[in-house]
């Protein structure tokens, strides 16, 4: 049996019609940069969010810059983040010249650990960027306190977290900003790059409106040195025809997610031999199904052998990336992102992951333990 990590063919199939007359809408308008599209898109994505406000941006990885662009945050500035979670997110506070500072995960949920928060802060900590890994929410009232307490702008990255929860709020809503990515293999993907900033904050909102257009307002005049950060309409009309998906997706994500740990603890893999995802949060999305398994790149060879797709979602922290060794990380510094580099196994998850599918999954693992 093959099973790929992720088959974005499956949902186009299933969605087609509506997607390619939102992509048709475009084309035959010949509108293709910013424009009404983006504006619902930005307008349905806040809302789904419960923010005021949307901002549509090229990527992801843009929208955490823009974010720190419109609070000024460049050299001489530390922003605190978790060294276990995408380049994207250190590599934005590197690229505008500030300093990334690092604090150890949760072993439990792998996001920041806020316990550890306190230690780190220093007179010149500007911002905190905790990561919504996985599909669920950080740990955010301590992490909202130490930022009042030390006067600081918390952006939540929650770039594969769109729609978790954390009491009662969406992620991407409790922060001062959420930045999202819509890369094709995330919860909510469009056809190629895109992202979006969210806020509450009118001022703020208006700031990062003008920053993604080159700091330009109006036309041809730059109160400020912005970018080309723009979400383009064709992407905008996909998205917000996929959006009146993602509550069943996201759904049939966590039914998955209940049947892989049934099927796992049927087969008494759970305890010693592997580690399963725990459920903290309200509302956890499943952007990945992630397993702790100690001969970890054993079981991904043995795996791939048997046809089932998997993936490594972290292999090297972040403060052990050559391009930071400027900040002299070591291995030691942070040792529970250490072990989950080491650990940590992504499983097939997405939405039409089928019963007998699920069960191949578990079988194949059960047989490399005891074969």
């Amino acid at each position: 049996m093959q099973i790929p990590l992720l088959d974005l063919r499956l949902q186009y199939a299933a969605i087609k019609t509506d997607v390619d007359a939102a992509v048709a809408e475009v084309m035959a308008s010949q509108q293709f940069i910013l424009g009404p599209k983006v504006e619902e898109c930005e307008k349905a994505v806040a809302a789904y969010c419960g923010c005021r406000y949307g901002v549509g941006v090229s990527s992801g990885s843009d929208a955490l810059i823009i974010a720190l662009m419109a609070e000024g945050i460049g050299p001489g500035d530390e922003v605190i983040t978790t060294p276990y979670t995408f380049f994207a997110t250190a590599g934005a506070i590197a690229r505008l010249g500030a300093t990334p500072v690092f604090v150890d995960i949760d072993p439990v949920t792998f996001n920041l650990n806020p316990h550890l928060l306190a230690a780190r802060i220093t007179p010149r900590t500007r911002a905190i960027i905790p990561v919504h890994l996985y599909g669920q929410t950080g740990e955010m009232d301590p992490i909202m306190d130490a930022a009042r307490r030390h006067n600081l702008i918390v952006i939540e990255d929650a770039c594969q977290a769109i729609g978790a929860e954390y009491k009662g709020r969406r992620a991407g809503s409790i922060g001062h900003y959420g930045c999202f990515s819509f890369f094709p293999s995330k919860n909510l993907g469009c056809f190629g790059d895109g992202g979006m900033v969210v806020t509450n904050d009118p001022v703020r909102a208006a700031k990062l409106v003008t920053l993604r257009n080159h700091g330009m307002q109006p036309k041809y005049y730059h109160k400020m040195v912005g970018g080309n950060f723009r979400l383009d309409a064709l992407q905008a009309a996909v998205l917000t025809a996929k959006l009146k998906c993602l509550d069943a997706w996201t759904a049939a994500r966590q039914a998955n997610a209940k049947r892989y740990e049934r099927l796992f603890m049927e087969a008494g893999l759970v305890g010693q031999r592997i580690v399963l995802p725990a459920v903290v949060q309200d509302r956890h999305v499943f952007n990945q199904y992630v397993i702790r398994v100690s001969r970890r790149d054993d079981l991904m060879a043995h795996l791939k052998a048997a046809g089932v797709g998997t993936e490594i979602y972290y292999p090297v922290p972040l403060h052990l990336q050559e391009c930071f060794a400027r900040l002299g990380g070591k291995p030691g510094d942070y040792p529970e992102s250490e072990k989950a580099a080491r650990e940590t196994l992504a499983l097939p998850i997405f939405p039409e992951v089928t019963d007998e599918q699920a069960a191949y999954v578990v079988q194949q693992v059960k047989g490399f333990f005891e074969g």
